[in-house]
């Protein structure tokens, strides 16, 4: 594809060094991803500028107005600090008729709300554990139905924000003390699903329109003896943890091709249900019976060369710097622009 201007938008926090150079592997991995996407994008001969954004839109315009960026790579995971804020950066671009990589704001709101992307996967027949909602500053009841063990979680926020191996509740207490946790600590609304107990299934998609279905992958648990298979916030983010505990991922292996078969169909639904484009991930929790149960989807999940969604494309013969380019030239096309 032609060289082109690009502004990457991201947190000011995240903005990345122009080098590694005495930087440990542990303080440069809350910025993985912007670097590896920065550099990457600048060894394949574009130009790159990088902005970081959290509370004023007007930079974001001002940028575009005086720089001319031919398309924005947009990184924000939040703004003002609230995760569902980050759909509304995506909406101004739109407002400027400026081409952006990632997912929509239909998509980042439909995908974002754990509990909506549920009800509308389950009209569609996608299986989804049973759940119950419980908003900030109300009782917590258990809803009539719902059975333990049930894992909490943040209604909205990703990443496994929040999520331990506490997260999973047997009894009325508990449930109430972790519904609480959500509150105070992440200062969302909880949701409380059925815990499924199985693998952990990932299945990356990119494109608009026409999607490619990358190939299926797992994260895998070596040493957690004694604990729930569940992809903690430490198991995501802590590489010590991940080490002493064998968190690993790769492709899922040993599945029957018609489990995959319906798997990548239920992909496609999910992501025409919840408008999901530019590029996204599925997870599902697989049954002991072989039931996919769709968990989350995650518009604009994490790409940096390390991470799963990379390795998946890497599977599929898209190099790291073909797979920046392939969600460069998507962004450009939903646009109507060339990209050649």
């Amino acid at each position: 594809m032609r060289h082109l201007r690009v502004l990457a938008l991201a947190h000011p926090d995240l903005i990345p060094p122009d080098s590694l150079e005495g930087v440990s592997e542990q303080q440069s991995y809350a910025w993985k991803t912007e670097y590896d996407v920065i550099t990457t994008l600048r060894a394949s001969g574009h130009e790159v500028k990088a902005l970081g954004v959290q509370e004023e839109l007007t930079t974001i315009r001002d940028e575009i107005e005086n720089w001319k960026p031919d398309i924005v790579f947009n990184l924000l995971e939040e703004f003002h600090g609230q995760t569902l804020y980050a759909q509304n950066v995506v909406s101004l671009l739109e407002l400027l008729h400026m081409p952006y990589t990632g997912c929509s704001p239909r998509g980042i709101m439909l995908a974002r709300g754990k509990d909506l992307s549920k009800k509308l996967l389950k009209y569609h027949r996608i299986p989804v554990p049973a759940f119950g909602v419980f908003p900030l500053g109300r009782k917590v009841k258990r809803p009539k139905g719902l059975e333990f063990p049930l894992i909490v979680k943040s209604l909205s926020e990703d990443a496994s924000l929040g999520i331990s191996q506490a997260s999973v509740v047997e009894t009325d207490e508990k449930l109430v003390e972790r519904v609480g946790y959500i509150h105070e600590r992440v200062k969302t609304a909880a949701i409380a699903e059925q815990y499924i107990e199985g693998r952990e299934i990932y299945v990356g998609v990119l494109g608009n329109d026409r999607r490619q279905i990358l190939p299926l992958w797992e994260l895998e648990f070596s040493n957690l003896s004694g604990t729930r298979l569940i992809a903690t916030e430490m198991a995501k983010h802590n590489l010590d943890y991940q080490s002493r505990r064998g968190v690993i991922h790769g492709p899922a292996r040993n599945l029957p091709p018609a489990l995959i078969t319906r798997i990548r169909r239920m992909v496609s639904t999910i992501c025409q249900t919840l408008e999901l484009d530019g590029y996204a991930r599925i997870d599902f929790r697989l049954s002991e019976d072989l039931t996919p149960y769709f968990i989350e989807a995650n518009p604009n999940p994490e790409i940096a060369s390390s991470q799963e969604f990379a390795y998946a494309a890497a599977a599929e013969g898209l190099t790291y710097p073909d797979l920046l380019n392939r969600i460069l030239a998507l962004g450009m096309e939903r646009a109507g622009q060339a990209v050649g």
